[in-house]
């Protein structure tokens, strides 16, 4: 299909500074371009364009091209066909990513920023089919591209495991350093600025205290001073990957009512980490989960709160309830590889996060460093005079 737009290509040869990073992307990019063809030819589809921040860093092996932070439009398309890969971007980025993209096999081309319509008409032009064979334009293709990421390959299990690892970091010093009386704000300036020197942002991060940990679900920071009990939130992103953990800080022993509160929580965690294992259906993770409510005598709760589920490239790569028994992602298996982070929570005060790997021994905390309380593996809140468990 010929489609006349303006559309540069450049020949460049990408710099790479660590030869062997080079080869183990290059073995990664190459299998997942091979998952990708083989997808579209089950689909019968002639070719694919990836338009988001998340499928451009899964085919790409990692690039994250966000000129706004949090804006899930890519700076870059990524357009796979049988015998070609290509990433269509803007003359303002072309030169970047040519000089420190490290993007073999991809092709990359330009379109005047100003251009209307100019990622469109250069990836239809490049993609060479009608729109209706092209997934991501005339064909929905985005739940497919989410089922075969789930399961993440050693170098992205590594790569998410160091995202956690540091977010737990950045998270833990920032609860660990609050005194009684600082402002919500500072706390969460403490989180975002050990994101930002570790190359991470927090694509969601949510600070807060006392009371309104206790009414609300979200207690976004409202630059209000925490006296007695802190809750940090965050899910951070690097190489396109996301990790997420919440952490409690105390001064002193909990209230009594959120003590039973973050027990209630913690009740359901531990049901639905036990049940997330290979081969087990979402769908029954779910039911292990409502049924854990049901035990911590709050059925139903799961419906005032998100629930969480598989981590990766998004967020969360799909959201699912017990009730969605219609949902494809209910049936659907759990992989060995696939990265989970749920989020119970109860009324009160209850809540528990943490980035898991599912693998064939059991479960893989990656959100561990080693340095705070814990209970049954978990984390606990902090009593900050103590260093101990609240």
């Amino acid at each position: 299909m010929a489609v006349a737009c303006k559309c540069r290509q450049i020949e460049t040869t990408f710099g790479i500074t660590e030869p062997e990073s080079a080869v183990a992307r290059s073995v990664e990019v190459e299998a997942k371009l091979g998952a990708l063809r083989e997808l579209l030819d089950e689909r019968g589809l002639s070719a694919a364009v990836l338009q988001g921040t998340d499928g451009v860093a899964w085919v790409t092996g990692g690039l994250t091209n966000r000129i706004e932070a949090g804006n899930p439009a890519s700076a870059a398309w990524a357009v796979v066909t049988e015998g070609s890969a290509h990433l269509v971007t803007t003359n303002v980025e072309l030169p970047r990513l040519a000089a420190e993209g490290a993007l073999e096999p991809f092709e990359l081309h330009g379109v005047d920023w100003f251009e209307p319509g100019g990622f469109l008409c250069a990836a239809a032009e490049l993609a060479g089919a009608p729109p209706e064979l092209v997934g991501g334009l005339g064909a929905e293709l985005d739940d497919d591209l989410v089922e075969l990421r789930l399961a993440l390959v050693p170098a992205e299990q590594a790569r998410l495991a160091a995202v956690a690892a540091d977010a737990a970091r950045a998270l833990e010093d920032a609860v660990r350093r609050w005194t009684p009386g600082e402002l919500d704000l500072d706390v969460q300036a403490r989180v975002a600025e050990a994101l930002e020197r570790s190359g991470m942002f927090g694509a969601c991060l949510i600070v807060g205290g006392d009371d309104r940990v206790e009414r609300f679900r979200h207690p976004l920071a409202a630059g209000r001073p925490v006296h007695r009990l802190l809750m940090a939130v965050v899910v951070a992103e690097r190489h396109g990957l996301h990790a997420a953990a919440t952490r409690f800080g105390s001064a002193g022993p909990l209230a009594d009512s959120v003590r039973s509160a973050v027990r209630a929580a913690a009740q359901v965690e531990r049901a639905v980490l036990d049940a997330s294992r290979p081969g087990t259906a979402y769908g029954d993770v779910l039911r292990a989960l409502a049924a854990a409510y049901a035990a911590a005598g709050r059925p139903d709760e799961w419906r005032h709160h998100y629930q969480g589920g598989p981590v990766g490239y998004r967020q969360r790569e799909f959201e699912l309830v017990p009730s969605q028994a219609d949902s494809r992602w209910f049936t659907l298996p759990v992989a060995a590889g696939t990265a989970v982070a749920w989020n119970p929570s109860v009324g009160g005060g209850g809540k528990c996060e943490d980035t898991y790997l599912v693998t064939g021994d059991g479960l893989r905390r990656l959100t561990d460093t080693a340095d705070w309380p814990l209970a049954d593996g978990r984390p606990v809140p902090l009593d900050i005079a103590t260093g101990g468990a609240a």
